[in-house]
């Protein structure tokens, strides 16, 4: 006799529950940009070069000019995410997603980035980095106007398969994805010292796409703010894809120009084929083009 009244209790139970969750599911906050900020921690970074990425995001959320230009959108708000790559499948999200709309939010973000030390990683996968971020924007709990992957490295994709086949994909799905080349000259076998004409060809695209890159990690907190403020704004015209730095000289908007490492954007799986013939990365096209002539250091 007993038995129905249990019943009838975990069904009033199970309902309330029900309800309950319900009443607690949060909505999508609308915001203006979903913005995923991807930083190079690959063994070309060292630890001062880390700390100058790190201390660059830092800044930049202090900066009022950075917190106007997130208030200047139409719903005065965006949602950001920190993520340090390297190599295949290594990554750390050092932040996870933040809504920022005000001096007060941009500040807890740049605390928290703070009390995190910088990671270190083997390996350069521009290709795992985008298989990460189609999940991240799943999991961002906004709806935004606009998805931006923000890429920072010194460095090509030299691992993971093609890069331009795992861009494009992202593209397709409504991503843009930007890039900060970080122009160096360690002498590294995978040094490209116009890094920024690769992150042109083979890394950025969709609607807006444009490339910022930093003369160094000095110059990378410059950089990372002039950046920044442009993907706030979210209306650049289409023919802008590069600001390159001085050293290279300017580029005329619409101009034809011969593609250095596009179609195949394969160099980086080049150089670490040179360097161990032993290992035929994946996302190496064979046979095997000739290398570019590299411009002068």
């Amino acid at each position: 006799m007993r038995a129905p009244r249990l019943v009838a209790a975990f069904t009033a139970l199970g309902l309330f529950a029900a309800a309950d969750a319900g009443a607690q599911a949060p909505r999508p906050i609308p915001v203006d940009l979903a913005l995923i900020l991807a930083v190079d921690i690959s063994p070309s970074v060292d630890d001062r070069e880390g700390y100058f990425q790190r201390q660059g995001y830092i800044d930049a959320f202090r900066n009022p000019k950075v917190v106007q230009a997130i208030r200047n959108g139409r719903q005065g708000r965006i949602a950001v995410t920190y993520v340090e790559w390297s190599g295949v499948s290594q990554w750390r999200i050092v932040a996870t997603w933040q809504v920022i709309g005000s001096a007060a939010d941009a500040e807890e973000l740049a605390a928290r980035l703070e009390l995190v030390p910088v990671g270190r990683g083997s390996g350069t996968s521009i290709t795992s980095l985008f298989g990460l971020a189609s999940t991240l924007f799943v999991t961002a709990g906004v709806t935004p106007a606009r998805r931006v992957l923000d890429v920072s490295g010194d460095g090509p994709n030299s691992a993971g398969g093609i890069l331009n086949f795992a861009r494009d994909a992202l593209v397709r799905d409504g991503v843009t994805i930007n890039g900060l080349p970080i122009l160096t000259d360690d002498g590294g076998n995978f040094n490209l010292p116009d890094l920024d004409v690769y992150y042109e060809e083979c890394v950025i695209g969709g609607p807006g796409s444009f490339v910022i890159a930093a003369d160094g990690f000095e110059a990378f907190g410059d950089a990372i703010q002039r950046k920044l403020i442009l993907e706030m704004a979210g209306d650049l015209p289409a023919p802008l894809r590069a600001i390159p730095v001085q050293a290279f000289g300017p580029q005329i908007p619409g101009a034809k120009i011969n593609r250095r490492y596009a179609p195949d954007c394969d160099i980086g799986e080049k150089l670490r084929y040179l360097d161990n013939p032993n290992i035929v990365p994946d996302g190496l096209r064979l046979p095997m083009t000739p290398l570019p002539p590299m411009p002068p250091r």
